[in-house]
């Protein structure tokens, strides 16, 4: 079955920066409360995102939902006072769009790092500058890996009866040296690697690489899906307009900006149709045997 990430990682890429940029240039509530909407409602279905992910998220949102109007009081509407600053209608409803946005952003960045893996970088970086590549595929490596090292020294102190997690400064003490221990071993392996990429002959002549992926009709056609509700999108955006100082102003009932909502949210869709169409078709083929 061809999941939607398993497309060429230039329609993948062309796809989440088509999306991220929208959702990270423009303040339209209507845009953005579908950007959060779709991102998180993909985030749980393609990923293995625990319960901790979505509350950081919460607590993100809420604390920027607070920090705009503690800290800018325009706005023609006061809801109240604290210590003689008005806390006013505008900056709040500013602050929960802003909240919003961001929110949504980190999503959908967080949804193109899993889906990006180091082989797919190398694609996609490898011919224009190898070395960013390589840098950018051996960090994404190390985010998974440095985990792993970590809890394999934890369990290791704990077994050798090291790690206690009794009280505060126990613990304190405990994770500092799993932190020194887990360094010291992240530098040797740079060492070791170092060696190896030198003695292998790294950065002598021009380098070769392996293309394990091609632009097929399905991937040009992803492609054009995107260009197309993008550009609806932006048609719509532009043609709705939001003003929230020094009151809040809407004009977002235009038939192209609807068209535009419509456009957008069949765009933060496509993975989950694009999937849900593979899913149905890997069915009814195995209905067939």
């Amino acid at each position: 079955m061809r999941r939607f990430h398993d497309n060429n990682p230039i329609a993948v890429t062309l796809y989440y920066l088509s999306v991220t940029a929208i959702s990270m240039f423009t303040m339209n509530p209507v845009i953005l409360m579908i950007s959060l909407i779709s991102s998180v409602l993909s985030f749980c279905l393609y990923t293995k995102g625990s319960a901790r992910s979505h509350i950081f998220s919460l607590i993100l949102f809420v604390v920027l939902c607070a920090v705009n109007p503690l800290i800018n009081h325009n706005g023609a509407t006061v809801l109240f006072y604290l210590n003689d600053r008005p806390f006013t209608l505008e900056a709040t409803v500013y602050g929960v769009v802003a909240a919003t946005m961001v929110t949504a952003s980190l999503y959908w960045l967080r949804l193109f790092s899993g889906a990006m893996s180091s082989d797919k970088l190398l694609y996609l970086f490898g011919r224009f500058s190898p070395k960013l590549a390589l840098i950018l595929s051996m960090a994404i490596r190390y985010v998974e890996l440095l985990r792993h090292r970590w809890r394999k020294i934890q369990n290791a102190q704990k077994a050798l009866g090291l790690y206690d997690d009794g009280n505060l400064i126990d613990a304190l003490r405990g994770r500092a040296r799993v932190l020194s221990i887990l360094m010291t071993w992240t530098l040797e392996n740079g060492i070791i690697t170092a060696e190896s990429m030198d003695a292998r002959g790294y950065g002598v002549g021009r380098r070769t690489s392996f293309k394990l992926y091609k632009l097929r009709v399905p991937d040009m056609i992803l492609i054009l899906i995107t260009a197309a509700l993008t550009a609806l999108t932006v048609g719509g955006i532009t043609r709705s307009h939001v003003d929230y100082y020094p009151t809040i102003t809407m004009q977002l009932g235009d038939p192209l900006s609807i068209a535009g909502y419509i456009g957008f949210g069949m765009l933060t869709l496509l993975p989950i149709i694009l999937n849900t169409k593979e899913a149905i078709r890997w069915r009814y083929l195995r209905s067939e045997i």
